[in-house]
């Protein structure tokens, strides 16, 4: 005889985020190291949307306003990221331009696109692949952690050449939008719940068991 496969949170079982114990989510906390216990992340979906909208509204003056300002001879000339990627395509730098661009628009933009399905395919109950989508969430909270390529090249700049009066380097506006982009969308993808593409699985076994 075979019977569907249970999972810990329809037998009040948690496990612990700091330590990863199981314990009986009835507990509260944690019996081994006092965390707080809890079956899913509280409005999950909620944070992770309100999330994603910080950062499509960061990621705007990102790539519009300029990331680094280079000043030679007392001449400022201020360059977006997308500028850079040109005229490092232009100098023949291809490899160089190519990483700047994936790291820095194709990789922050990939991730929020990703992260707005998961949330729309668990709100509105799509049934679809559920390995799938948890490979996506996987794919993007880990690739997520490396977009921040020009931000340190501008902060190292900063830090390292400061030629007065002949060569020097600042941070521009999109330096800062850039870093909230890649902060806001990591703190989006630790407060997704990806057992809840899970969870859908199981109630759609619970509703078909019913006709």
């Amino acid at each position: 005889m075979t019977t569907d496969a249970e999972t810990a949170a329809d037998r009040d079982l948690a496990s612990c985020h700091t330590c990863c114990k199981l314990s009986p989510a009835s507990l509260h906390h944690c019996p081994r190291c006092g965390a707080t216990l809890h079956l899913r992340i509280t409005d999950s979906l909620q944070r992770t949307l309100a999330l994603l909208i910080t950062a499509c509204v960061l990621y705007i003056p990102a790539n519009v306003y300029p990331i680094m300002i280079t000043e030679y001879l007392g001449v400022p000339t201020a360059s977006t990221i997308m500028g850079g990627v040109v005229v490092l395509v232009q100098l023949g730098s291809i490899p160089v331009a190519a990483v700047i661009f994936i790291a820095s628009v194709a990789v922050p933009l990939a991730k929020i696109v990703a992260l707005f399905y998961l949330t729309w395919s668990v709100d509105r109950h799509r049934f679809a692949n559920p390995r799938q989508r948890t490979r996506i969430y996987v794919i993007a909270e880990f690739i997520g952690k490396w977009s921040m390529i020009d931000v340190f090249v501008v902060a190292i700049l900063v830090a390292l050449v400061q030629l007065q009066g002949l060569l020097a380097f600042y941070p521009g506006i999109a330096a800062y939008s850039f870093a909230g982009v890649v902060v806001v969308t990591m703190l989006a993808a630790e407060n997704f719940d990806s057992r809840l593409i899970w969870d859908q699985l199981e109630s759609k076994k619970y509703d078909n068991s019913k006709t």
